[in-house]
């Protein structure tokens, strides 16, 4: 039985991942493996099944949300919608003003967590260790693809919450990125900051769509291919680590492509703030160890 602490958390985990999601290049479902709750969340999703929708029709809706592991699921998504409807500003902001500092730490943060990840898969055999470097190249290969441009159609909307939200759930893979390769990022978020319902309806329609469908198959991998899955899930994330290296050039020509930090000065792109960075990467790091220490403990 949860106490009010325990859903306090989880509700600020989901907070995590909400901020996570709205940032092209870093998944929630990194931030769910981080905190310790992804297993729970696809094993809750899975559960929206239809045993649980005839519980539903039948009034029963105390049993329809303890199959559901409703209390859970409220705290955490909770979490999310109030995070990506608050701190999306903020987080633009900080990206607009503070770029190098705020990758800097996502990298930290993100290689730490990826390397706990692979670290609690316990022995690895050759096939495991061939799912984690196709793992890393199949997040690579994603993170380098150039954005499309498509339409803004009710039918491709609903498809682009489906894709996305899938992403969103995998650790590695950013939902956020997803919808810049779709080329509905700013469709997407100009819909969120001017509450378009009607758009956000139809997305919402496509994401919750995509997640039972998505989570299901997830926790079939989970459940009988726990180890060649969690390899891979970590590979995606070392992957996308392509996506979130703090120094990019930002020239037409040359836009988007990771240099060096003196690259990055010589090019005339302004100070690379080395100093600051190599704070904020060892501040992700250290948060990363002291999650898993508390984690832990937790467990025990």
């Amino acid at each position: 039985m949860r106490s009010f602490r325990d859903y306090f958390l989880l509700i600020l985990k989901g907070a995590g991942m909400g901020a996570a999601d709205v940032i092209p290049g870093v998944s929630g479902g990194t931030i769910a493996f981080i905190t310790g709750i992804y297993t729970e969340l696809i094993n809750s999703l899975k559960s929206i099944d239809l045993e649980a929708f005839r519980h539903l029709f039948r009034g029963r809706i105390g049993t329809f949300f303890r199959h559901i592991n409703g209390w859970f699921l409220v705290s955490v998504f909770g979490g999310i919608l109030v995070s990506i409807f608050s701190l999306a500003r903020l987080m633009k902001w900080l990206l607009l003003n503070y770029p190098i500092m705020v990758w800097s730490f996502f990298f930290g943060l993100i290689l730490g967590s990826s390397l706990f990840v692979l670290g609690s898969a316990g022995k690895l055999r050759y096939r495991d260790w061939i799912s984690f470097f196709g793992g890393i190249i199949a997040a690579w290969f994603i993170t380098s693809v150039s954005p499309a441009t498509t339409p803004d159609t009710w039918w491709f909307i609903i498809l682009s919450g489906a894709i996305a939200i899938c992403a969103m759930i995998l650790p590695g893979i950013s939902g956020a990125f997803i919808l810049v390769l779709l080329g509905k990022y700013q469709f997407i978020i100009t819909a969120v900051g001017e509450m378009q319902a009607g758009t956000l309806i139809l997305f919402a329609v496509g994401a919750v769509t995509g997640l039972i469908l998505f989570s299901n198959l997830l926790s079939w991998l989970l459940a009988n291919f726990h180890t060649v899955t969690i390899t891979t899930l970590a590979g995606f994330m070392i992957g996308s680590l392509n996506k979130i290296w703090p120094w990019k050039l930002t020239e037409p020509a040359t836009a988007g492509q990771n240099v060096l930090p003196g690259a990055y000065l010589s090019a005339g792109e302004g100070d690379p703030m080395i100093a600051g960075a190599a704070i904020m990467f060892a501040a992700g790091v250290l948060l990363m160890i002291i999650l898993e220490f508390i984690g832990r403990r937790y467990k025990k």
